[in-house]
């Protein structure tokens, strides 16, 4: 069935709006994380609210519909019970957000966070891990993954020999990047069998609630860290639970129509475009204006456009299909 111009470009704007929304995202979280001074509890927030809303997809009939028909998918062998984890990869990740962001920026988070995603997106597709099955490693893609490496280190050379620098934080941002592309995957597959983006947008807020409750009470059981009050921050700090709903269901609906690829790609040129912008206008305490983060977003522009030009347009790629 042939799909007009404007059906085409309405999920490649979803995947733009995804990696705009993630770093605006990445900016609330950060905020919230400064005033409460740990991270991992900003992220419980963040997760807790984003759990309500999307609790309240269970109202729409079509939601219901679509989770009757998970426990035949397993029985069938359309989906396996570790295609649920992807949660588990959210709530680490916007935990590992908003400890990272006051730290180095989200500029430089995000392209930590694209390296992470751009290598491992290689893996995921290779096993096959997402909707459109298995995909070949080409040299573009390799290219790709070690230019957007390349992006990270001189990302953060400027950020080198300062007091708030943590090696140790951009190297969390790449790896939850990579758990990321995986999240993607396993969401989009859980879309494309039942039908509709909300079950696993749900199932994704309940696990990764759960894993949050589990790392916080950890902390505070072992480590003493009780609760800190919530009041003090701005109050957009407060929204990252409703944006994270709205990418998410965003990403759970466009993955199953352009693949892993084509989604990647737009999502990561939004992420990057209003993470400058936001370290410009809105900038954090560890943020570092020069020219090393401009060349390091260029880089990772360039990285990912690599990885697109060498893939899209090939049969059985990830194009969008009619």
């Amino acid at each position: 069935m042939a799909i007009t111009r404007a059906g085409r470009l309405v999920p490649l704007a979803g995947a733009y709006c995804f990696g705009v929304l993630t770093a605006v995202q990445s900016r609330m979280n950060g905020g919230l994380s400064s005033v409460l001074g740990n991270g991992f509890e900003a992220a419980l927030y963040s997760f807790s609210l984003g759990l309500i809303l999307t609790l309240g997809f269970l109202a729409l009939r079509r939601t219901r519909d679509a989770i009757r028909r998970i426990p035949e998918a397993l029985r069938t062998g359309r989906l396996a019970w570790w295609q649920f984890l992807g949660g588990v990869a959210g709530g680490v990740f916007v935990g590992i957000q908003a400890t990272t962001v006051p730290l180095i920026g989200v500029a430089v988070f995000t392209v930590a966070v694209v390296a992470g995603q751009s290598a491992n997106s290689i893996v995921v597709d290779r096993i096959g891990l997402g909707p459109v099955g298995k995909q070949p490693v080409t040299a573009a893609r390799v290219v790709s993954a070690s230019l957007a490496l390349i992006a990270v280190m001189v990302a953060v050379s400027g950020h080198l020999g300062t007091a708030s620098f943590s090696l140790v934080a951009v190297l969390a941002c790449v790896l939850i990047g990579a758990a990321t592309s995986v999240q993607q995957a396993f969401n989009g597959t859980i879309t494309r069998v039942t039908g509709q983006p909300t079950p696993g947008t749900l199932i994704n807020f309940l696990v990764g609630t759960a894993v949050l409750v589990v790392i916080f009470a950890g902390a505070w059981g072992f480590a003493g860290r009780s609760p800190a009050p919530l009041g003090g921050a701005p109050w957009w700090a407060y929204l990252g639970g409703v944006v994270g709903v709205v990418f998410i269901v965003i990403a759970a609906w466009v993955v199953p129509i352009t693949g892993v690829l084509v989604f990647a790609v737009l999502s990561v040129a939004g992420q990057l475009s209003c993470a400058l912008l936001l370290d410009v206008i809105a900038p954090t305490g560890g943020t570092i204006l020069g020219w090393h983060l401009i060349l390091g977003v260029g880089l990772a522009f360039v990285a990912v456009g690599i990885a697109a030009r060498g893939r899209m347009g090939r049969p059985g790629d990830d194009r969008i299909r009619p």
